[in-house]
């Protein structure tokens, strides 16, 4: 004769609220982050954003604010198309350790070894560029910007533009956030590699990690899911400035989505395009000449939200504005895309991030 096993239904009582009150607190957990979203972007007919968490690689929250298109009436979905402004820096400091993977450069040599004519090109190296310690001019800080912005140049005549400026420091002496750096980097890559920046990394890392709604910015092409940009002025909204995005370039001329930016950052955490030993390089801390420590790698501020390191970077540019908090040692992501330069993620994403991290389950 069979005997059946008695059911434990205490086992199963416990499980269910177990399963009741993970819920629960999800879904608490997903209002304080709208709430936190709230405080800052509160037009719902105005520009917004596009926020999302991910943990563990697998998305825990991804929500829309605001219109993609005011004139429209279109409202933000998740899978809208936005600059990225200076979160650029980022696939321009990979692409470069990637060549030097390859053997191709090296971040220890100097400019002069790949532009001869670079004013004191022997004293600046590659290292120098990537962590803003180069103390060369930033185009975007010169009032002849203004002449350039709307012209179509060549990576030469971008680093042509601010080569010849007075230096504000030697190399090495000091941190200096420089878009200049990420230029000149940009330039490099096309040199060694033989192919433009835009192809470069849309070929060996988006092509590569299937970011397919990623690629180089264009006001002109077509773009299905684009967002688009806009700031705020007494009188109200307006379009955002037109520039040409061959200026920003490798420092802040790229465009993505939230679901792509995930796919970038589980690729980096993978070493999908590095070995290890090399991607370390990208988030490891670095001196001044003196010794002092930075808080910046190679295309991410390197910072900590209570002690825990978090690697950050944002990004702005005519009507746009970005912000990605990566937490490693919990595997947390916090990114933020917004539409109009009036609505900066920066705070809702540190604050998002904190609150993610105190509502972890950690050892």
């Amino acid at each position: 004769m069979k005997l059946i096993k008695p059911v434990n239904y205490l086992l199963i009582f416990l499980l269910t609220l177990f399963m009741v009150s993970q819920k629960v607190s999800a879904q608490a957990l997903k209002k304080r982050i709208d709430k936190i979203i709230l405080s800052e972007i509160k037009d719902k007919n105005g520009p917004g954003g596009v926020f999302m968490v991910a943990k563990n690689g697998k998305p825990i929250y991804k929500k829309a604010f605001g219109k993609a298109n005011i004139e429209l009436d279109v409202d933000l979905k998740t899978e809208n198309v936005f600059q990225l402004g200076s979160m650029t820096k980022q696939f321009t400091a990979i692409a470069i350790l990637m060549l030097e993977e390859q053997g191709k450069v090296n971040t220890k040599d100097s400019i002069s070894k790949y532009i001869p004519d670079y004013p004191n090109g022997n004293t600046l190296t590659i290292h120098h560029l990537l962590t803003h310690t180069s103390g060369i001019k930033d185009f975007t800080k010169m009032k002849s910007l203004k002449e350039i912005a709307q012209k179509e140049m060549t990576p030469k005549m971008m680093v042509d533009f601010f080569k010849n400026e007075p230096v504000d420091f030697a190399p090495g002496e000091k941190f200096d956030y420089n878009n200049s750096g990420y230029v000149v980097l940009g330039y490099i890559i096309e040199l060694v590699s033989g192919e433009t920046y835009e192809d470069f990394v849309g070929k060996y890392i988006f092509q590569k990690l299937g970011m397919s709604q990623s690629r180089y910015a264009t006001d002109r092409q077509i773009i299905l899911n684009r967002a688009y940009g806009y700031q705020k002025k007494e009188s109200g909204y307006v379009n955002k400035t037109i520039i040409n995005f061959s200026v920003p370039y490798s420092s802040g001329a790229l465009m993505s989505t939230l679901d792509d930016m995930l796919k970038w950052q589980t690729a980096l955490n993978n070493d999908v395009l590095l070995k290890s030993e090399n991607s370390k390089k990208a988030f490891t801390r670095y001196s001044l000449n003196n010794n002092q420590e930075i808080t910046y790698g190679y295309g991410w501020h390197l910072r900590d939200i209570n002690g825990v390191p978090t690697r950050e970077h944002g990004g702005s540019v005519f009507g746009f504005k970005t912000m990605a908090v990566y937490i490693p040692g919990e595997d947390i992501y916090v990114i933020g895309l917004t539409n109009c330069d009036c609505n900066s993620p920066t705070k809702i994403i540190q604050e998002i991030a904190k609150l993610v991290l105190d509502s972890s389950d950690r050892k």
